[in-house]
């Protein structure tokens, strides 16, 4: 009974959509998560991090990365907590490893991987034959 009862108190939600290659992107992706985040009601807590992430792994996906790019977000609400799952899948690194990025100034790239290791609580890389999918896991408490 006391599983089914915590079952019933969870609710997810889930929302997918595109990362385009194209300048403006990132930003026109994170309002959207900001509105998406508002409608399911996300602990302010976690909010500004996760909007921080999304750019930043969306931004990696932008730059580094061959497209298709998608974000998914994953929302699971409990008693008093919550988890949001941050997802950037794309279709895997555009150039090669160590290559440097032309017309890209250096000291302002390079530090994205390091703020989503400080904000998230869990975080990773999955490849597999689509791509690379990289995510972090933010909790509310």
């Amino acid at each position: 009974m006391a599983a089914q009862l915590n079952t019933l108190l969870r609710a997810a939600c889930e929302h997918v959509c595109p990362v385009p290659p194209v300048a403006g992107a990132v930003s026109a992706v994170r309002r959207r998560v900001a509105a998406i985040l508002a409608d399911w009601r996300v602990c302010p807590g976690i909010v500004e991090d996760s909007l921080l992430v999304v750019s930043e792994l969306a931004t990696n996906a932008v730059i580094h990365a061959r497209p298709p790019a998608e974000l998914r977000l994953s929302w699971v609400r409990g008693e008093g907590d919550g988890v949001l799952r941050v997802e950037v899948t794309d279709a895997g690194p555009a150039r090669p490893a160590g290559q440097p990025l032309g017309g890209v100034d250096p000291d302002e790239h390079g530090r994205g991987e390091a703020i989503v290791h400080a904000l998230a609580t869990r975080h990773g890389i999955r490849v597999h034959s689509g791509g690379v999918t990289r995510w972090a896991e933010l909790v509310a408490v």
